[in-house]
């Protein structure tokens, strides 16, 4: 399977969280899935999503901070693979981050400070009592 190559992903949630998925996509002017590849990428990062003219980190307001680091990130995947559409290029910026996110998870994991959580359906912050 070449590195470059889209493979489809799909989740299930509940019906009132794709409706809401669906009303901020669209306040966004994105697609579903382009919405829900950059909330993802949100929320691994400090990814800055714009929004006719201000800037929006993790679905809060905030400055503009980290935009330098969006920007070289974007700099250097368009370097390393040439011409890349929208979809391709968010592609490109979440792959660059899920090994990242995996090995943030699993020393966080190692030093007992959160946990997976099959009964809640989702790692969480482990008691320190």
């Amino acid at each position: 399977m070449a590195d470059d190559e889209r493979v489809a992903v799909k989740t299930y949630v509940p019906r009132y969280q794709k409706e809401l998925w669906e009303a901020q996509a669209e306040e966004l002017e994105m697609s579903q899935s382009e919405f829900v590849r950059t909330m993802v990428q949100a929320g691994r990062t400090s990814y800055e999503i714009p929004t006719d003219g201000t800037t929006e980190q993790g679905g809060s307001d905030a400055g503009a901070t980290g935009g330098a680091d969006l920007a070289d990130r974007i700099l250097e995947v368009l370097q390393r693979r040439g011409v890349l559409d929208w979809d391709d290029l968010v592609d490109a910026l979440v792959d660059d981050v899920e090994a990242d996110l995996d090995a943030e998870l699993q020393r966080l994991q190692d030093e007992n400070r959160i946990r997976y959580s099959g009964r809640d359906g989702g790692y969480v912050v482990t008691d320190d009592e």
